[in-house]
């Protein structure tokens, strides 16, 4: 049996953006048939019923206005599949990135701030994106931001459904400031500068208060920007649905189809495999995770039994800058011990991590350690504006914690701090691949994602998260787009993944954790060959012993000749690759490469294997990330389930679900969030093949008013199962 984690998440309900002069209501309605021909037929037969827009390149739809009563008629007509109303916000997977430092005011942007990164640190070009059009899908923009204002061409709200994307702000709810610092790291120009401070922004209003929306609004907000003909899109927002085949991701694949090059943070789900959510599932997005910047990492050492910790900051900690050996000593939360000038160490336990540390400061400890109750690392915030900590805290494994515990209750147990000087690696926040059912490795680069100095309304702030890592790779494209206007949106992809930093951290060496590595955009600009397809996603093997083949195309941007050769794979048993020895290619000249694996399945662990190739050319090394999966992977057989009231409907709940894999059955489950006591079974499913699942159920149907513990289970064909959880809310 398979244990699931319960966790209990905090719904935030928001109220609908309505123009209280007009009694006005903006709703996206996604419609069967010819959007066109619909407009005409609203327009002649609801009068009152106003067409915003028409939706007809990523998918079929039409954006509304109307008073509540008149909107309401339209869940009769026929040819509506669905009604994005803007109560209807759903939480996105991005992270609205810690704020350690708080807000500055504007003449602070070039204070020293202890290690943050200004955004255009990456920029060793002499090129600043001039003339490149760059649209942000975001929680909107502060347009009147002196670094920005010089740069902002235009927009769109997809919220409220006009021409002004500002930030939300307090009187409409959650206000919000995440597209202000995107659009910033992107193209600032004042005080501080983006990586491309020449680039002219485009923002598209996608996410409301809180910053969070629908899919069809992301989408919506993709159609808007390609009609404004920009060149790159910025998306940094997602969801936690790892498929390939989400609308989003759809949407995505067809804008990039269209020549635009589409950027996409990979998610802050991190550290754990299967992570990386829609749209950046997408196969044609250029999807990014989150680099750190070099630093010392901080570790405690005990001398007599040779044993190293490495600690793991918490946000909003100061750093860690202890220099000599302390006593360490247990302060199990509500115990009354003495912890002047010692180190604390703390479980994890039901008390937040800010007053755990704080009890602690309290008491007189220079510095806390919280260690997990459970197996594996964790990360943790204890960040707090009004009364921040003056100690600095960290986390240790659960493992590592009970050995510093069985250390502190045998003697007075003193142990030091010692630092290790740390590349560029990735960010523990920082979701990984593969993508299900189809194993892509995602992300495709990385980018730094954490202490960046952007703009906020207001002043000027430092966040983390691939949300961050995104828009650094976005202004790179704007500088190769302004240095080669003729390249493609393939080369431009192809060249800043072939020149990408290989990392050769032991924590980021898998390739579904880095990618092709850290984005160098001058290498990118005067590379002199580019890798069209350098991630190399083998397929699955099902025989005995099975051949995979892939072409990989490479491109010679010089005007003479390049010869490359491979390194030969280090032996592996079961697997015998093929690749040629050495090949030319003449000046200018495109060409595929073929290369197979021979694999014999039965003298290899079932599940996901990943490495890597290496290809030289003239002292130049090429590291190509493979994968492929023996027989079954190891992947979430579910994805995304939702459960919400239909569009203008009091008593019709619809629902939908992803599987992975086909399954003989699927239940949901009630539970009682706090004493987690069965209630009731919700739906039951028979038969499902891989995809998206959907139905309705009545209230009735649905039963009882309230907040419950969704416990979605899956049957697979070879009579295992598997079970997550989600809290949903029937009214």
């Amino acid at each position: 049996m398979r244990k699931f984690i319960i966790t209990l998440i905090l719904l935030l309900i928001i109220p609908s953006a309505i123009h209280a002069e007009e009694d006005l209501q903006s709703i996206i309605i996604e419609v069967e048939g010819d959007p066109s021909e619909h407009k005409e037929y609203i327009e002649a037969y609801h009068p009152f019923i106003e067409v915003v827009a028409v939706y007809d390149t990523l998918f079929n739809g039409l954006a509304l206005q109307g008073s509540p009563a008149n909107l309401e008629k339209m869940e009769s007509l026929e040819f509506i599949k669905s009604i994005h109303t803007v109560q209807q916000y759903e939480a996105l997977e991005w992270s609205s990135a810690t704020q350690r430092y708080g807000s500055f005011s504007w003449n602070s942007a070039n204070s020293e701030i202890e290690q943050a990164i200004q955004p255009n640190d990456i920029n060793t070009t002499q090129y600043t994106g001039k003339g490149v059009k760059v649209g942000v899908i975001d929680t909107g923009i502060d347009y009147e931001h002196p670094d920005l204002k010089n740069n902002y061409q235009s927009g769109y709200d997809l919220v409220d459904l006009d021409d002004d994307p500002m930030e939300s702000l307090p009187e409409q709810g959650v206000p919000t400031s995440h597209g202000t610092h995107v659009a910033g790291i992107i193209a600032a120009d004042g005080d501080i500068k983006g990586v491309a401070p020449d680039a002219q922004i485009y923002s598209y209003r996608a996410l409301g208060p809180g910053g969070a929306g629908t899919s069809v609004q992301v989408i919506a907000a993709m159609e808007k920007a390609i009609e404004d003909e920009v060149d790159v899109i910025n998306l940094s927002l997602g969801n936690n649905v790892n498929v390939p085949d989400y609308p989003t991701s759809m949407a995505v694949n067809r804008a990039s189809e269209m020549g635009i090059t589409v950027v996409i943070a990979n998610g802050n789900s991190g550290p754990d495999d299967w992570t990386v959510g829609s749209p950046a599932t997408a196969d044609q997005a250029l999807s990014v995770g989150a680099s750190t910047m070099p630093m010392q990492v901080p570790f405690l050492y005990d001398t007599l039994e040779d044993k190293s910790i490495q600690l793991s900051e918490m946000i909003g900690s100061p750093p860690w800058e202890i220099i000599r050996s302390n006593q360490l000593i247990e302060a199990e939360a509500g115990t009354d011990v003495s912890l002047s000038g010692k180190i604390a160490l703390i479980q994890r336990g039901r008390i937040p991590f800010y007053e755990l540390a704080k009890t602690a400061e309290e008491k007189g400890a220079i510095a806390a350690v919280i260690y997990n109750n459970e197996d594996g690392p964790f990360q943790g915030s204890v960040d707090n504006e009004k009364d921040p900590l003056n100690i600095p805290v960290a986390t240790v494994s659960k493992e590592d914690g009970e050995w510093l515990k069985t250390q502190a209750s045998k003697q007075p147990f003193y142990i030091e701090t010692s630092y290790l000087d740390q590349g560029s690696t990735t960010a523990p926040f920082s979701s990984r691949g593969p993508v299900t059912v189809n194993w892509n490795i995602k992300p495709d680069v990385l980018a730094p994602g954490t202490a960046i100095w952007s703009t906020v309304p207001g002043g000027y702030q430092q966040m983390d998260g691939t949300s961050m890592a995104a828009p650094h790779v976005t202004g790179a494209v704007a500088l190769i787009k302004e240095a080669h206007p003729e390249w493609t949106r393939e080369q431009i992809i192809g060249a800043l993944k072939t020149t990408a930093d290989h990392l050769k951290e032991q924590d980021a060496s898998i390739p579904t954790i880095q990618g092709m590595g850290e984005i160098q955009p001058k290498a990118a600009i005067d590379t002199a060959t580019i890798i069209h397809n350098p991630q190399l996603n083998l397929g699955m093997v099902d025989n005995y012993r099975e051949e995979l083949r892939y072409e990989l195309e490479i491109e010679n941007m010089t005007g003479e000749s390049q010869t490359y050769s491979f390194t030969y794979p280090k032996k592996k048993k079961g697997l015998s690759w093929d690749i040629p020895a050495s090949f030319t290619l003449e000046a200018n000249e495109k060409r595929s490469i073929p290369i197979t694996l021979n694999v014999t399945t039965t003298r290899l662990e079932e599940g996901v294997h990943q490495d890597w190739l290496t290809l030289n050319q003239e002292g130049q090394k090429y590291h190509l990330p493979y994968i492929f999966v023996n027989q079954h992977a190891d992947q979430p057989k579910t994805a995304g389930f939702e459960f919400t009231l239909k569009g203008f409907s009091d008593d019709v709940y619809h629902y939908s679900i992803y599987t992975t894999e086909p399954a003989r059955r699927m239940e949901v489950d009630l539970y009682n969030p706090e004493s987690l006591q069965f209630e009731r079974k919700l739906l039951e499913s028979e038969e499902l093949e891989t995809g998206l699942h959907e139905g309705e159920i009545t209230k009735k149907e649905a039963g009882k008013s309230g907040y419950y513990l969704a416990i979605v289970t899956v049957y697979l064909e070879d009579g295992s199962y598997e079970t997550n959880q989600s809290l949903i809310y029937i009214e």
